[in-house]
């Protein structure tokens, strides 16, 4: 089980580009339940989500990875819905980058988007369960809070309250 919360970055960390880094692009063959094709460096992955209910506000799926060939890959993306993404993402180790207990374990996924969506900046935390996240103090660089925004169809975000958590909506 996944269990997440995603931010708007308010600014990037520290010295961003010295923590480990991989271009992604990614496509969805489907949204319910969530059929994914991911390119992630040199390995091609499909992934299956199933989005569950969550009382801490989280974002809490059912997920499930599988190892794709390339052609067998290049043959799904052809299949892909409209809205490929391309992004960067950053793996920065919250303990390190913060000296600070309270993050012992945990990993901030920071994601800068090319492509139709440059300039979107998003953060995601993974956590071990529902209690960690619902304690969760994200750093001072965290911004909005947008993952009642994502825990939605990446093909039909529902309405928004600003063209930043549209964009958020469309592509998670």
């Amino acid at each position: 089980m996944e269990i997440e919360r995603k931010y708007l970055l308010l600014r990037r960390p520290e010295g961003l580009d010295r923590y480990p880094h991989c271009d992604i692009e990614q496509g969805y063959l489907c949204t319910s339940p969530t059929l994914r094709i991911r390119r992630m460096g040199d390995a091609y992955i499909l992934t299956v989500k199933q989005n569950l209910p969550a009382a801490s506000g989280a974002i809490c799926n059912r997920e499930e990875e599988f190892p794709l060939s390339e052609k067998a890959f290049l043959k799904l993306k052809a299949k892909c819905e409209p809205g490929w993404i391309s992004k960067t993402r950053y793996r920065v180790d919250l303990r390190s980058l913060m000296g600070d207990g309270l993050y012992v374990g945990l990993v901030a996924e920071v994601d800068l988007f090319h492509g139709r969506h440059q300039g979107l900046e998003l953060v995601e935390v993974e956590f071990p369960d529902a209690a960690a996240a619902a304690a969760f103090i994200p750093p001072d660089w965290f911004g909005l809070e947008v993952s009642s925004a994502t825990a939605t169809s990446p093909a039909s975000p529902p309405a928004r309250s600003s063209a930043a958590e549209l964009r958020v909506g469309s592509i998670v």
